[in-house]
């Protein structure tokens, strides 16, 4: 079955092309990809499977393979959202959806994965167990999709799940893993300071936000440098700071926002005590009230050992030629709700390199100008299909 499959593969990587070059045209936003999910839908219909729709809390599709024989049950994930961006490269396919853009391959996810369903539909009779391809929604916006969809119980019998990404640090026909914890979880934050304005010419008459904001600003970094172990990663960023006015008025009210990065729910939870205890100390300080929201929206990515391992001997050992190399991958401060099936499910969450040909220094998942070597495409599918095979023989 296995190197029918790979055959099978091979001939429709212009297809994977073409679906990918479709999907990157008619980007949608998280939670708002209502054409894309019935293209996806499309996809399926009149196969033999079963369907489901609306999955979780969007527009999720899962797609269940019944193998002849029974067996293990795994899924493979793909998202399929985009991102509020406006679109700079030059390609001929460019978004048709003004300020939206695929700008982090998820375009690429799911075309690399309904093929390899497909052909897997077809092989159906030589298969030994089930698989479940889930086609996720709003990966990129939270509370994203993976956790209502592991809420809803349509998964509680997979055995294993995978799920891969597309990254451009590395140039097609490389292959990336990570055992343990692999990305970042992530909580976002929002923090309103309210004092009292007044003249710039009498700052004792007021009570200035600004400055309470500026010190929480510069308090919250020491979290990082004084509260953290140095072995562990965390970082804090402040990416709004809402405090606009005229130049000689003191301001009531400002607002700051930002977001927490952590590799460990220990990590977090500390740093989660911390944001709220220099919180409490500027209320004091300053004598302002404070309004903090602090969300932990993704957890930590954790890729199972044991798993992992599996991943990358079955990788290795493929006989390949557009495969090249299998790397072990450094940790990755990114968030990915896949760790919501990875908190439940044992995991696999491995990457495939995009970088452009001719290119030496790529632009990065979320840019404007982000692009993909399109022959990633095919190394996915055949990377994933190899995984898929060779767990059933387990």
């Amino acid at each position: 079955m296995n190197s029918q499959l790979m055959d099978m593969l091979e001939a429709r990587k212009a297809e994977m092309v073409q679906i990918r070059r479709h999907l990157h045209e008619n980007p949608e936003l998280s939670f708002k990809e209502e054409n894309t999910s019935q293209y996806i839908i499309d996809f399926y219909k009149g196969k033999d499977v079963e369907i489901q729709t609306n999955a979780g809390n969007g527009l999720g599709v899962i797609v269940t393979i019944e193998g002849a024989k029974p067996g293990k049950t795994i899924g493979l994930r793909a998202d399929f959202d985009a991102l509020p961006i406006t679109e700079e490269t030059e390609v001929p396919f460019r978004s048709k959806n003004a300020g939206v853009m695929h700008a982090c391959g998820h375009d690429g996810h799911t075309a690399y994965l309904l093929i390899l369903a497909d052909c897997l539909i077809k092989l159906k009779d030589s298969l030994t167990g089930t698989i479940k391809i889930i086609h996720q929604h709003a990966e990129e916006t939270p509370p994203g999709g993976a956790k209502s969809i592991m809420e809803s119980g349509i998964l509680d019998k997979l055995d294993a799940v995978f799920g891969i990404h597309l990254f451009p640090s590395h140039p097609a026909g490389v292959v990336g893993y990570h055992g343990g914890y692999a990305m970042a979880g992530r909580t976002y934050f929002k923090l309103t300071v309210k004092g009292m304005g007044g003249h710039g010419s009498s700052p004792h008459l007021a009570n200035d936000a600004i400055v309470a904001g500026a010190h929480f600003v510069t308090a919250v970094q020491t979290v990082i440098s004084r509260r953290l172990d140095p072995f562990e990663m965390g970082v804090v960023t402040i990416g709004s700071f809402d405090g606009k006015g005229s130049f000689n008025v003191i301001k009531d009210c400002i607002e700051i926002e930002g977001d927490v990065r952590y590799m460990t729910e220990e990590a977090q939870q500390l740093i989660d005590q911390e944001v709220h205890r220099i919180v409490r100390g500027i209320e004091m300080e300053f004598d302002v009230q404070c309004e903090l929201s602090y969300i932990p929206d993704y957890p930590p990515l954790y890729n199972d050992p044991d798993l992992t391992l599996f991943v990358k001997n079955s990788l290795e050992s493929m006989e390949d030629k557009d495969i090249r190399s299998v790397l072990e991958f450094p940790m990755f401060s990114g968030s990915e709700d896949f760790s919501y099936y990875a908190e439940k499910i044992p995991g696999c969450f491995f990457y495939i390199g995009c970088k452009p040909k001719g290119v030496e220094k790529a632009y990065f998942n979320h840019h404007p100008k982000f692009d993909i070597d399109e022959d990633a495409l095919l190394i996915a599918a055949k990377s994933m299909a190899q995984v898929v095979c060779l767990y059933f023989e387990r």
